[in-house]
């Protein structure tokens, strides 16, 4: 099996390739780095939920992609239909 990677970006505009670990609406775990010195971080859904940001040995980790997004990229490998939640 393939991990899934998604590409995030830092405050100060690198752009890295990480590993997902488990990947939620509310919460997505990457892992950074390889072997002995990889480090695990969370991303949680901003307040405007446009984006999921995180910190990581306090700098600012931020994937672009919405709640929405990640939901239906959810669905779509699970093959399951979007539960909307009304509010």
């Amino acid at each position: 099996m393939d991990d899934e990677k998604i590409k995030v970006h830092t405050e100060s505009d690198q752009t890295l390739e990480v590993v997902v670990t488990s990947k939620k609406a509310d919460a997505i775990w990457i892992l950074v780095g390889e072997g002995p010195h990889s480090l695990k971080c969370k991303l949680t859904p901003s307040r405007n939920s446009l984006a999921f940001v995180g910190s990581l040995m306090g700098r600012e980790i931020i994937y672009q992609r919405s709640v929405k997004q990640v939901q239906a990229d959810i669905a779509r490998q699970n093959q399951e239909p979007i539960i909307r939640v009304r509010r």
